[in-house]
């Protein structure tokens, strides 16, 4: 499944192809709650398809109304009295300014946030985009809200969205990138959860009982040496790297490659005392220490009691998830913590103390 962003462009890009009308929606401002964070877009089609998403569906379905009803009355299609088409500069619009307004548009209470509606997008623009995007590069958009004109540049790393008086600039891409060490089932699991959760998914495994029947679609395989795919792949901070095969012999280096990187998420398969043991491998053999091995996740996932691999599995990828969205998990979903909570007795006496 392709990325949600790149997906929205691409259908955008499309619809200016075929010389239709189009609109791009940013989320540029945010208060209080709001349903989807600064950076989303929605691109909307002047037969009113969107793709998307700018709120839990209300927002969508008023500038579906407000906007196609205008496309149609340009087009003569309306019986209504014309209305002017949006077209030219840019657009700056909020929503749930009052509560009534937030009741109307389903916004949590006390939510409000600002799009930016740009209209009618350059074609040629989003086809450099896309093309930029396609090869993995990322790239810094700036669009004048005098004129609407957007430019392009690659950039080396991510930034927040930025809006002033005079400019939009919002970084695309690259895709955020898994990579599994291992071919095994609960592999399979999790690479379907990640293409699902926008993941570009390479797995590496370079033994032939296991790459040799993998089979989920839209992910990569590799055979080499996990160590060496590590250092290949050049993880960053838009990257996950997963250990999942139990070996140590696969695992171990690979994990401490990924270790030098950037990579935002780092873990590795096992309970806790093979946790334990691989802590102590990597710091009596490979002269790591306690706090060189802080980034080193395990046991990996939130605890929700699972034992099969799909549960285990989504257990993961909701870690991984929480962590790219910069959420602190509590101690009683952390597997390790909450697996000692559970083996600790109830209403077990404290230590005896001795009369003075």
């Amino acid at each position: 499944m392709e990325n949600l962003d790149v997906l929205v462009l691409r259908t955008l890009k499309n619809w200016r192809a075929q010389s239709r009308r189009a609109m791009l929606a940013t989320v540029v401002r945010t208060w209080g709650s709001s349903p989807r964070p600064i950076g989303s877009i929605m691109a909307l089609c002047e037969d009113g398809a969107v793709v998307g998403s700018v709120s839990g569906g209300c927002i969508e379905d008023d500038l579906i109304y407000r906007f196609t009803k205008a496309y149609a009355q340009a087009s003569g299609t309306s019986p209504d009295e014309p209305q002017e088409l949006p077209q030219g500069s840019p657009r700056l619009v909020k929503y749930g300014i009052t509560a009534d307004e937030a009741h109307r548009f389903g916004l949590p209470c006390g939510g409000t946030l600002e799009l930016l509606l740009e209209f009618d997008p350059d074609l040629g623009r989003l086809e450099q985009l896309l093309e930029w995007l396609d090869q993995g590069k990322m790239v810094e958009r700036t669009v004048q809200l005098s004129s609407g004109e957007a430019t392009l540049q690659w950039c080396d790393k991510p930034s927040e969205l930025s809006l002033d008086t005079v400019r939009l600039i919002n970084v695309f891409g690259p895709e955020y990138r898994l990579l599994i060490i291992g071919a095994g089932q609960m592999s399979e699991y999790l690479a379907i959860m990640a293409r699902f959760s926008g993941f570009a998914v390479t797995v590496c495994d370079p033994r032939q009982e296991y790459n040799s029947s993998w089979s989920v679609p839209g992910t990569q395989m590799v055979t080499e040496m996990p160590d060496d795919v590590v250092v290949s792949f050049r993880p960053d901070r838009r990257c996950a790297v997963v250990a999942l095969t139990h070996d140590p012999k696969l695992d171990d280096l690979a994990l401490l490659e990924a270790l030098k990187s950037d990579a935002f998420y780092i873990g590795a398969i096992g309970s806790r005392r093979n946790n334990q043991a691989r802590h102590q491998r990597l710091i009596e053999h490979f002269d790591e220490t306690v706090e060189s091995l802080q980034r080193l996740r395990g046991p990996i996932g939130i605890y929700i009691g699972s034992k099969t691999p799909p549960e285990i599995a989504v257990s993961v990828m909701a870690e991984i998830l929480a962590v790219k969205n910069g959420v602190p998990l509590p101690r009683d979903i952390q597997v390790g913590p909450a697996k000692d909570e559970l083996a600790t007795p109830p209403n077990e006496p404290g230590p005896l103390v001795c009369p003075t």
